[in-house]
């Protein structure tokens, strides 16, 4: 009993300290530091996904040295199928379990058993926390269930931290590129702001248009950025059920083509490395004119924030190319207006 009131102490000196933490680095701190402390640990250490390489890579660290945790980068795809069958994962022995590599690094840096957990945000698995200890020793259900405690609320001080930097980047984001949108009458240039500006501003791979033509009762394809002509030759998205869904007004996201059993066209989108996608429909005022269409090299989750900074693009996107088409026509009127009126003077 006495070892759960220590746990709650813990734990309301935590949230004591989170109060005053000044930074994001400062909040994770406080958490290895708390791991280490509370449960008579040498070290502790927070990593966290880097999609681009799947790797965990550590971002703050108490107790390891440097070259002991550059060795050999953990691989995220194993670590978390093994997590997500228990839960933690306990090594009694570190030097040498055979799950375990780099054993000699391990012996070097004085480190005999390791606990780790993993870091989740809704439902997704962003990075792991382990803790090192400096003599064998098996680690009891409390500790077990004090460090995945430790774990969420890491994940959720990331979660926070993450939210506010990207309402922070997606409002300066969508200022850019609506104005720069909004600046010009020139179609190629306002479908250059959908594809490549959209496109890079948000780290995925490529792009494209499509825009309804009533005529034909079909949508094509009008700009694209960053994906082959091959891809485009080939992929029949016009008579998919997320053009569908698009061209009704629905978003559609694939946020992992592999997991996604409904996809039409997945062995196509593995062939040009896509991984992720998003379209969502173009709209001119009530009118759904056509789609917009980002594509991801890594599984991408799409927060409900970007989605609808996506979403605002391709609105704000429709209304410039809709402005942009006025224009022309209003061009083609004042020809036909002033071939009228030269005509007529040239019966005097």
């Amino acid at each position: 009993m006495a070892e759960v009131k220590d746990y709650f102490k813990t734990f309301c000196k935590l949230s004591q300290a989170f109060g005053t933490a000044a930074t994001q680095d400062d909040l994770l701190g406080l958490i290895v530091q708390y791991a280490i402390n509370t449960m008579d640990g040498k070290a502790a250490c927070l990593f966290l996904t880097d999609d681009k390489q799947d790797f965990f890579v550590p971002v703050v660290q108490k107790g390891l040295s440097a070259n002991y945790l550059h060795a050999n980068p953990m691989k995220v795809q194993g670590i978390v199928q093994s997590l997500l069958k228990k839960g933690y994962l306990s090594f009694r022995d570190a030097v040498t379990d055979p799950r375990l590599e780099n054993h000699e690094a391990k012996k070097a840096e004085g480190i005999a058993s390791i606990l780790t957990v993993a870091v989740m945000v809704q439902g997704r698995t962003i990075g792991v926390l382990s803790l090192y200890t400096a003599s064998q020793r098996d680690f009891t259900d409390d500790e077990i269930d004090f460090l995945c405690a430790l774990a969420e609320q890491g994940g959720m001080a990331i979660e926070k931290a993450r939210l506010l930097d990207r309402i922070q980047k997606n409002a300066s984001l969508l200022l850019e590129l609506t104005s720069s949108m909004n600046s010009s009458l020139d179609i190629k240039n306002i479908l250059n702001n959908m594809t490549a500006e959209v496109s890079d501003a948000l780290g995925m791979k490529g792009a494209d248009i499509r825009l309804l033509d009533q005529r034909k009762n079909e949508i094509a394809l009008v700009s694209s950025y960053g994906l082959s002509e091959n891809f485009f030759s080939n992929l029949q998205i016009n008579r998919s059920d997320m053009t569908r869904a698009a061209l009704k007004g629905d978003t559609v996201i694939i946020e992992n083509v592999n997991d996604d059993i409904a996809c039409q066209f997945k062995e196509l989108l593995k062939q040009e490395s896509i991984c992720a996608m998003i379209m969502t429909p173009v709209r001119a005022r009530n009118d759904v004119i056509g789609t917009m269409s980002l594509y991801s090299d890594t599984p991408h989750h799409f927060s409900s924030d970007v989605k609808a900074m996506i979403q605002a693009l391709a609105h704000q996107g429709g209304l410039a190319i809709q402005n942009a088409s006025l224009y022309l026509k209003v061009q083609e009127d004042k020809k036909n207006l002033e071939s009228d009126i030269w005509s007529h003077r040239s019966w005097f």
